[in-house]
């Protein structure tokens, strides 16, 4: 494959140097942009002249904005809290995330910048992606299609569920790129070979919005997808990071900048050192800037064996907090307070996640006095109701969960 071909722009392969200088300048005309546009960031920016950000040092100065606090913006400022740079009535798209939290899309091409990480899954021109991501609500079947129709490929919007349906599409229109989580495709393949459909055509695989442990990654490639690459994303900033064929922790997409920072903090930590992730974009609608994602990760030294030259991070290495990304979606302490609070009878409650054969389960343990199946039915109902999540629910004696101020127990292991 010719480098035109292996790499997505010119812009992966720039020289450090020139990233480096490239990217200050950018930065400096979005906090100028941000605090001219954006009434959040042009009151806390409002002391900051964008001219004196000219490193990564002096970028560390500026106050981080945590994913965690965006619920209470949007609820004093709604919808979108003041962040957006453009009025809410000048976007293509309002979406919503478990929180709930809002982000604005925009009828731009390749608005969150997916297009990047399709190329290097080895997807290409004239390749149909069968895109399992919900269109509903949320942003993530929005981000998928605007990326593979960057790229140059249609898509066959599937969304989620309706497996039955989805086998027979996938049989009859023979698609050679998926986009999804990693475990719905192995879903899909298994029912498929099951049924005696044909799901061969399925090749390459763009996944995210779960973790990819070795052995799923390894099912799937035994099943015929001959590449399976994850990335790293998020409703409110787009790509963040992504695998290449290295296969050596994820590069930093071109359009953002990150640092690694000491959790609850804005300063940077050691190289190598885990932190949590914050990320400055130079989008126009949603110009974040130090946006703490509340994910943990690492950088990595130097720059990947397959020839990009962009800084890569070690990839989601959990939470900094205690929210939890089960089956591709948030869930937020919150929300399992809400259950909570729904019904009198609970005196105490945990939400814990675990992984049964790389499939995520969701466990609602409640501290009850006396309870009944009919109890148990109607905390079931308020779990899908305030955690957008079907879960399991488990009485357990009152006085019996850990006293550690845990609400959300991710136990989940990734090896």
């Amino acid at each position: 494959m010719s480098d035109s071909q292996k790499f997505y722009d010119d812009l992966e392969t720039r020289t450090p140097e020139q990233r480096a200088k490239d990217q200050i300048a950018a930065l400096q005309e979005q906090i100028a942009y941000a605090k001219a546009n954006s009434d959040y960031f042009g009151e806390l920016l409002k002391d900051v002249d964008p001219a004196s950000i000219d490193s990564m040092e002096a970028l560390a100065s500026l106050p981080v904005t945590r994913k965690s606090d965006l619920i209470g913006h949007q609820g004093k400022n709604p919808p979108l809290g003041g962040l957006n740079a453009q009025p809410v009535g000048e976007v293509a798209n309002v979406f919503m995330s478990p929180g709930p939290i809002f982000e604005p899309g925009q009828d731009i091409k390749d608005y969150f910048r997916m297009g990047r990480a399709m190329w290097a899954a080895g997807f290409r021109p004239g390749d149909l992606v069968y895109n399992t991501f919900s269109y509903h609500m949320t942003p993530a079947g929005h981000m998928m299609e605007s990326g593979a129709r960057a790229v140059g490929c249609p898509v066959f919007p599937a969304g989620i569920g309706n497996t039955e349906m989805q086998l027979q599409a996938i049989s009859t229109l023979k698609p050679r790129a998926y986009v999804g989580t990693p475990s719905f495709l192995k879903i899909l393949l298994e029912k498929g070979t099951e049924a005696g459909m044909d799901m061969s055509s399925i090749k390459v695989a763009s996944v995210g919005g779960e973790a990819l442990p070795p052995s799923l990654r390894q099912a799937l490639k035994d099943m015929g997808v001959e590449t399976v690459i994850q990335s790293y994303g998020t409703a409110d900033l787009g790509l963040i990071a992504y695998e290449t064929e290295a296969m050596e922790g994820m590069s930093i997409d071109e359009g953002v900048i990150v640092e690694i920072v000491r959790p609850g903090t804005g300063d940077p930590v050691a190289p190598g050192e885990v932190g949590e992730v914050v990320v400055t974009s130079f989008n126009k609608t949603y110009p974040l800037v130090r946006f703490g994602t509340g994910d943990m990760s690492a950088f990595l030294e130097g720059g990947s064996a397959c020839g990009r030259t962009g800084p890569r991070i070690k990839g989601w290495m959990g939470r900094a907090d205690q929210t939890a990304k089960v089956k591709g979606m948030f869930v937020h302490p919150g929300q399992v307070v809400d259950v909570q609070k729904a019904h009198e009878e609970i005196k105490k409650i945990r939400l814990v996640v675990t992984s049964d054969n790389n499939m995520d389960v969701m466990t609602v343990q409640c501290e009850v006095a006396g309870g009944d199946d009919a109890l148990k039915d109607e905390v079931g109902k308020s779990v899908q109701a305030k955690c957008k999540l079907r879960g399991n629910v488990e009485f357990v004696e009152v006085g019996s969960l850990a006293n550690d101020g845990k609400v959300i127990d991710d136990q989940r292991t990734y090896e």
